[in-house]
């Protein structure tokens, strides 16, 4: 039975035994939607309840958001949105206990990551955004040709938020994945109406606060609950939003573009993906090799940008092999408040049974387990690490994206298969190549279709970065200065200067 010798800090119970609700225009209010039981998926236990928002609701929302961009929020300048931003992240690393227990409670992560994510990536977004608040221009310059023959005039652009925008998170890492919608939006000077993960949503709830604490303007963020057939469909499709961001599976990407024709919303789209990772014989295989499990295997393999088939040549296979087998065994699979817990649980019991279901689904397809973790006893939607070899093109394990820690590894000995096989399925978000040969690295990098590619490094994210997937792994890019461009529209002001002299 896996159970936590660790219990959350005072800090954290206190949160969980109070209050929760939604955030609306800078007040709380309690949910008048379905109840939500959220439940600690370590321990198959109640976490607390919270009610989801009601359409009714979600317009009052939106509502909100649309009177913040007309009111305070939207006559504030760029210097001054700045300095609310950087209060932000000032109180996200001061509350990085609080926020790493509430999602490692909610969502089963290790600790250790958890606080990673509030430090290294959401607060260090809105830093990076908060710089961008104060530097957003257009430019100016001199047509060619004019609409007005023999007339001078001059063309200047400005850069304006695109509007009130509707962000759909999901559940694996909801700091980070907030951050990137929520920092570059207020910065480009958006208002914004979050719904949370109904599997995870309460670090929503900290955020929501902590924009009190940092002088944000009241409306300009707001916190809903809900299910995604409901309160997420009512987003995609309302009338007022602008823009919906969206975080989670290319088949609810797919809805959310269909019910975002009714006023032809702008989109923006984070999806699944099935990233590859390429080992030559030349890497260096004490780096690869445990790089290449943990580019899976991490997050319990519940991330998008997971590595989750693994190329090797021929002439490292069975080094290979052996090795990831190894060093998988190795990683503690266990209740991600105990500190040397490496794989957290699944997220539920249905996402625990959908990985189970892969997994015999390569089996029936012929390929060979080479590490299958026996059933954890007890409590807890515990699964370990999953290695097959044997795989090829066309297996439903190396062309479907199993949102776990089953890893398939395929042999090659031509790098021109090699590129057929790499992009032979519907994603394109991520990958890596392992070599020691830049000449090699840069060649499959420049020929493999996704967002980004690493070379001896896999899935690099930083806030200056841009990220995002090709094909059906989604639209647009989130980070850097591309993912502050997603929240911004053009206007051009042609301005008349009299007859040519």
């Amino acid at each position: 039975m896996i159970r936590s010798a660790i219990q959350p800090a005072d800090a954290t119970r206190r949160f969980l035994d109070g209050s929760h609700g939604l955030l609306i225009d800078g007040r709380w209010v309690q949910g008048e939607g379905r109840a939500i039981l959220v439940e600690n998926p370590a321990r198959e236990e109640g976490l607390c309840e919270i009610r989801a928002a009601s359409l009714d609701q979600l317009d009052m929302a939106v509502a909100a958001a649309r009177a913040a961009l007309s009111g305070d929020w939207g006559r504030m300048g760029g210097r001054d949105r700045g300095v609310i931003l950087n209060r932000f992240a000032d109180l996200l690393d001061a509350n990085v206990d609080l926020l790493g227990e509430v999602m490692t409670l909610d969502n089963g992560s290790p600790l250790s990551s958890s606080k990673m994510v509030v430090r290294f990536l959401a607060a260090e977004l809105f830093r990076y955004y908060a710089g961008w608040a104060s530097k957003i221009s257009g430019e100016s310059f001199e047509p060619n040709i004019g609409a007005r023959p023999g007339q001078d005039f001059l063309v200047a652009t400005m850069r304006q938020p695109i509007g009130v925008v509707g962000a759909i998170v999901p559940w694996n890492a909801p700091p980070g994945m907030m951050a990137m919608k929520m920092a570059p939006a207020l910065a480009a000077g958006c208002t914004l109406v979050m719904k949370t993960a109904e599997l995870a949503p309460l670090v929503g709830e900290i955020f929501g606060r902590l924009w009190g604490e940092a002088g944000g303007t009241p409306g300009a963020f707001n916190i809903i609950h809900g299910h995604g057939e409901d309160i997420g469909a009512a987003m995609a499709a309302h009338m007022a939003i602008d823009k919906i961001a969206f975080t989670g599976s290319t088949e609810v990407g797919r809805k959310i573009v269909h019910a975002a024709t009714g006023n032809l919303k702008k989109v923006s789209l984070e999806l699944g993906g099935k990233s590859p990772v390429v080992i030559f014989p030349d890497a260096d295989l004490k780096i690869a090799i445990p790089a290449a499990a943990m580019a899976c295997y991490l997050s319990t393999g519940q991330q998008c940008m997971a590595g989750s088939r693994l190329f090797v040549h021929a002439e490292v296979h069975d080094q290979v092999a052996e090795g990831v087998a190894a060093f998988a065994k190795t990683l503690k699979v266990g209740d991600g408040m105990e500190p040397d817990t490496i794989l957290g649980p699944a997220i539920s019991a249905r996402q625990k049974s959908r990985i189970e279901t892969y997994i015999d689904i390569a089996k029936a397809e012929g390929a060979t387990a080479a590490l299958e973790t026996a059933p954890i006893d007890g409590p807890g939607h515990f699964i370990g690490p999953a290695l097959f070899t044997g795989v090829t093109a066309g297996m439903r394990i190396e062309q479907e994206e199993v949102f776990g820690p089953v890893l398939s590894l395929i042999k090659f000995d031509d790098e021109q298969a090699l590129i057929a096989a790499i992009n032979g399925t519907r994603y394109g978000l991520s990958g890596s190549v392992w070599t020691s040969n830049i000449t090699t690295a840069l060649r499959l990098a420049k020929q493999i279709d996704s967002g980004q590619v690493g070379i001896n490094i896999h899935a690099a994210m930083s806030p200056e970065t841009p990220f995002g997937g090709n094909r059906e792994s989604g639209w647009g890019r989130e980070l850097g200065r591309e993912g502050l461009d997603a929240y911004l529209k053009t206007k051009a002001v042609s301005i008349a200067l009299g007859p040519k002299i």
